[in-house]
């Protein structure tokens, strides 16, 4: 059973001007893709071949003969969450309990905003921004360095930016706080 590449939920075209059709098609199309196409070769004829991408990534989290594995895992599964967490009409604090939870964690929701540019601009290298939340259901932010993702934490994400170069450098060249303030007022959708 191979890991399938998942849809847009809107058209290449629907996040400009904060995100180009051609961005958006290299970082979907080249990048998330070859995510899927690498890992579905990696776990052909394997018992990870029955396998969903969580399951895959904490099968192969922290073990260094699966490193590739995981590593397109991650990627893939971190590319599926984004795209959800992004839309054309962004931008919009959550409303109900996810509100309360986040203002009760970081204030109010504007110093959550602030909190989640911080992480994402101080991001060393290529890696990703989270809203993550424990078991207990506290929730906070935190960064991940290249394919690391929350769930090899057993954290569950909420929200997501990529920070990859591959996200933003086509648009905005080496200015991501940029482009992480207009994810957040524009585009961030919880």
């Amino acid at each position: 059973m191979a890991i399938e590449f998942p849809k847009l939920p809107f058209a290449e075209d629907a996040l400009e001007p904060y995100m180009s059709a051609t961005t958006l098609a290299f970082h979907y199309g080249k990048h998330h893709k070859a995510y899927v196409d690498n890992l579905n070769k990696l776990i052909a004829g394997s018992p990870l071949d029955n396998l969903s991408l969580e399951e895959i990534i904490r099968e192969t989290a922290g073990l260094p003969d699966k490193q590739a594995i995981f590593n397109n895992a991650a990627q893939a599964w971190n590319h599926n969450f984004f795209w959800q967490c992004i839309a054309p009409e962004g931008g919009k604090a959550p409303k109900g309990a996810l509100l309360k939870k986040i203002e009760a964690a970081f204030g109010s929701y504007d110093e959550f905003c602030e909190a989640f540019l911080n992480a994402a601009v101080t991001q060393f290298g290529s890696g990703w921004a989270w809203l993550v939340e424990d078991n207990e259901g506290k929730l906070s932010i935190m960064k991940t360095s290249n394919a690391d993702t929350p769930l090899a934490h057993g954290l569950k994400p909420l929200m997501t930016v990529d920070v990859w170069e591959h996200a933003y450098y086509l648009d905005y060249q080496n200015a991501r706080a940029d482009f992480v303030r207009n994810f957040i007022t524009y585009l961030m959708k919880f």
